[in-house]
């Protein structure tokens, strides 16, 4: 059948529709655009932040909504790894393993947080509070190794500073503050 794509084992969320007010903020974002089809991406991230990832049942009500193939809002959704294909833990932990990163630590980064978290990549804690990824840049390439934990970024990482930050997770305190090292950096005016 033209348009569709493969249904994956796990069907996700069970029916998933809009809100009146969803509908009407959708059709916001579209007239920003010249076509519905430009929408897509917005789209698919309101879609993951209100389901918390993109189940095939989720990819196909966008589509719908954008008029536009099921196989084409899926193409768009696998191609970013900011758009999540199945469930996660609470806390999604990418670490960025590309060239700058790797050459500052990333690999020492990434074997200590399967250590301290007992997992490997693509993995989930069995108490469903992290999962661990090596990604692709996350441009941030002066600043490594790097890890981006759902939406925020941290930066110029040592195991010392990630262990603060999954201790400080697993016994309820909110995620830090973001990028607490742009501090240590230094900015001069080019004129002086």
């Amino acid at each position: 059948m033209a348009g569709a794509f493969p249904r994956p084992p796990d069907q996700g969320h069970g029916p998933v529709s809009w809100t009146d007010e969803e509908q009407a903020r959708i059709e916001e974002i579209c007239a920003r655009y010249p076509t519905r089809k430009s929408a897509t991406l917005p789209v698919l991230w309101m879609a993951q932040r209100k389901w918390g990832w993109l189940s095939y049942d989720v990819m196909k009500l966008v589509a719908e909504t954008l008029g536009q193939p099921p196989s084409e809002v899926y193409a768009v959704a696998t191609f970013y790894t900011m758009l999540k294909k199945q469930p996660t833990g609470t806390y999604l932990i990418q670490v960025c393993h590309t060239l700058s990163c790797q050459l500052v630590g990333a690999e020492e980064i990434i074997a200590h947080l399967k250590k301290k978290l007992g997992i490997e990549e693509g993995e989930t804690t069995p108490d469903g509070m992290f999962t661990l990824m090596r990604v692709e840049c996350l441009a941030s390439c002066g600043s490594g190794p790097m890890m981006q934990i759902d939406d925020d970024y941290y930066e110029q990482l040592t195991p010392d500073a990630i262990d603060a930050i999954i201790d400080g997770l697993r016994s309820g305190q909110p995620l830090p503050l973001p990028r607490p090292e742009v501090n240590k950096w230094t900015f001069r005016s080019l004129e002086s």
